[in-house]
């Protein structure tokens, strides 16, 4: 069902369809527009949503729609987002298979990229959807080759709950060798679509599908999209919707990250694993990442006089207290003092009538590769 229905209503579209075939006890008319009740026509008559839904519940497939508990009120935002590549609106329901509800994905994070991944792509989305399970939080993707599959197998070995959004019906499997995939996620977590059990994909519902996986979650990753890449599409979304659009960057040589560069340059934020994510999708104060540093030295814990003292200090042929004292630029009495304080703790040792540096500062230099 064309995507453009969401912005009428099914109901208001199908009353439509019977006003321009005549029923007019039945119509209130005329407020769809004569395209969209042309395209749709030959198709509404046909169905038999009762039937359908009850062969749905046999499946284990339930359709959720906007008036029930279960909506994930985040999608409605779709409305007033405008559109892309002519594709707009909310979804009238969705269709759900698995045991995850729909209004439990507010703070999920979706992970998308191309489907002719790299082995570092593949590694950075398996890392990304693993850290999202270990702190909680809901994954969405789309269960394609690539950075998708890479990215729900990390969620899942995590014991997260991962969501897939299909371009088709929730009953099939697409790309059929996923099929064990989904079959998981059904199991553990969810399968959703806006299309009937049933349907085949098409390029068309696969750019419909991705404004779903950008309209149900709080913010995007591309991990490896080239410059036409289809994963492009749904940080299109993210943006239209001012959800944080996120890039993993790759190499400068590498076709596969083009497009999530171009995306890095024009102001998608730059992430580098699972942290830096949590920190952008989080409220403000929560998921803070501590700053990357390297190895405490012994010397990072002295005092600035001391580092002075300790650089004036020779390795091997001790110097006596002055010729320190004017290499390091200190005060004769400061510089005394300090070369107590370092030799009490063996950064310096006393030899003869001057001071060479003791076993604590050498240890400190072969670390750093001095």
């Amino acid at each position: 069902m064309p995507a453009a229905i969401g912005h009428v209503g099914a109901v208001t579209l199908f009353q439509d369809v019977l006003a321009r075939r005549g029923d007019h006890e039945r119509a209130s008319g005329g407020r769809a527009g004569p395209r969209l009740v042309d395209d749709t026509a030959p198709r509404l008559l046909d169905l038999d949503p009762a039937a359908d839904l009850e062969r749905a519940e046999r499946m284990g497939i339930r359709f959720v729609v906007p008036d029930d508990d279960e909506w994930p009120t985040q999608l409605d935002d779709l409305a007033h987002s405008g559109t892309v590549q002519e594709l707009g609106g909310a979804p009238i329901g969705l269709w759900v298979r698995g045991p995850v509800r729909l209004d439990q994905l507010a703070e999920s994070v979706a992970v998308v990229g191309s489907r002719s991944s790299t082995t570092y792509g593949e590694d950075v989305a398996r890392e990304i959807g693993a850290g999202l399970a270990r702190a909680g939080r809901p994954h969405v993707s789309g269960a394609a080759f690539g950075i998708d599959q890479a990215s729900h197998r990390g969620a899942v070995a995590a014991g997260g709950p991962s969501v897939a959004v299909l371009a088709c019906g929730v009953d099939r499997a697409y790309p059929t060798a996923h099929r064990d995939l989904l079959d998981h996620l059904a199991a553990t977590g969810a399968v959703v679509s806006e299309l009937p059990p049933g349907c085949a994909p098409t390029r068309m519902r696969f750019l419909a599908r991705n404004r779903v996986i950008a309209g149900l979650t709080r913010g995007t990753v591309l991990v490896e999209a080239a410059v036409r890449s289809g994963a492009l599409n749904t940080a299109h979304w993210a943006m239209s919707l001012s959800r944080p659009l996120m890039g993993v960057p790759g190499p400068v040589t590498s076709a596969q990250s083009q497009g999530v560069h171009l995306h890095l340059r024009s102001g998608a934020s730059l992430v580098t694993g699972p942290a830096d994510v949590l920190e952008l999708v989080g409220g403000a104060g929560r998921d803070l990442p501590e700053e990357p540093r390297g190895p405490e030295r012994p010397r990072d814990r002295l005092q600035r006089r001391h580092h002075q003292v300790l650089e004036a200090v020779p390795r091997h042929l001790p110097a006596g207290l002055e010729a320190i004292a004017a290499a390091a630029g200190v005060a004769i009495l400061e510089t005394e003092r300090a070369l107590t304080y370092l030799t009490e703790r063996d950064f310096v040792v006393a030899e003869g009538a001057g001071w060479r540096l003791g076993n604590r500062a050498l240890a400190d230099l072969r670390g750093s590769g001095r």
